[in-house]
């Protein structure tokens, strides 16, 4: 070993040589890399005298296949449909899914990421709802590629939706229904995607419009939103509900039926999400329909990607479009 290089590891042959753990992993158990990048961990590797721990980088080996998969809850709708497009590619490319449940908890979610850390697996694919400064911290600064679905933040991997432009066009379309009178049946801030960015492509062309909007704050749970409308909806004037998810529509819907409603005869409802449910009442429910299963198929293609790039910290910042769904429970005034 030269002097200057003492107790060389993995991590110092990656910095070294400018390329990811996982490229250096792929040469030391003769994987795919460039003939460029293969002489130049050559002579790194002949210069400083590293010594691959034989059994690490066996074990390494036998989970090169392995993807971390960090869902919210196991009751999620949108979840379960992006995971049957990553459980179709990752099947066909013979990836290994470790699936963790957060159960939409910050802490447990932190401690998911550290247990996958823990395990070695090639990359973390974490289906994010609350995102805190801490947990921001723990995505950019951990030692294997973590790909956020869902939501976005800066300077690491994502894909998710076009959320804000989700919320203009059900906004657009309950301005040229003719509505004025809009109540937004929306959650927490804390979710980003759902709770900031729908309401504000929402609010941001109904304002426009000059209707008048008021705001009733809920949670994901079709029950709890139920229980919620059995309350407001006898006390409001709005001629138009925009729920923030297709689940909560749908409890809105049944607190409707129940109190003597007639949708869209009384007022018009609509959703997010493209759920089959929207179909399971009558008139079905007018909504924003997402891509979930096509997400999940290029979730797995961009964490190969990921993986197998030779270029350190490579970022995947994608956006899928969505698509407004008119039904019935939407009409004129």
């Amino acid at each position: 070993m030269e002097e200057g290089y003492p107790m060389v590891t993995l991590n110092d042959i990656a910095k070294i040589a400018n390329v990811s753990k996982s490229t250096v992993s792929r040469y030391l158990n003769n994987g795919s890399v460039s003939e460029k990048t293969k002489n130049k961990l050559d002579k790194i590797i002949k210069d400083t005298g590293y010594q691959p721990n034989r059994l690490a980088q066996s074990l390494k080996a036998s989970k090169s296949n392995m993807i971390g998969v960090i869902i919210p809850r196991y009751n999620s709708p949108s979840t379960n449909l992006v995971m049957e497009g990553i459980d179709t590619v990752a099947y066909r490319e013979g990836i290994q899914l470790m699936i963790m449940n957060s159960n939409l908890n910050l802490n447990r979610t932190k401690n998911n990421i550290k247990s996958l850390e823990r395990q070695k697996v090639e990359a973390i694919v974490l289906f994010a709802t609350l995102i805190d400064e801490d947990l921001s911290e723990q995505i950019k600064h951990s030692n294997i590629p973590i790909i956020l679905v869902g939501q976005e933040l800066r300077e690491v991997s994502f894909l998710t939706y076009q959320d804000y432009e989700a919320g203009r066009s059900i906004a657009q379309h309950a301005i040229d229904l003719g509505h004025r009178k809009i109540l937004f049946v929306g959650v927490t801030e804390e979710d980003h995607a759902v709770g900031v960015l729908r309401k504000k492509g929402f609010y941001d062309v109904a304002k426009k419009a000059g209707a008048e909007i008021k705001f009733v704050e809920t949670e994901f749970s079709r029950t709890y939103s139920y229980k919620k409308a059995l309350k407001f909806l006898p006390e409001m004037d709005a001629t138009y509900i925009a729920a923030a998810t297709d689940h909560i529509a749908v409890g809105i819907f049944n607190a409707g039926m129940e109190l003597g409603f007639s949708i869209p005869n009384d007022f018009s409802l609509s959703g997010f999400g493209g759920y089959s449910v929207t179909q399971n009442v009558f008139p079905n429910i007018t909504t924003v329909s997402y891509p979930f299963e096509d997400l999940g198929k290029l979730v797995i293609q961009e964490v190969q990607k990921i993986i197998q790039s030779e270029i350190e910290n490579r970022e995947i910042r994608v956006k899928l479009p969505v698509e407004l769904t008119i039904q019935g429970s939407t009409k004129k005034i």
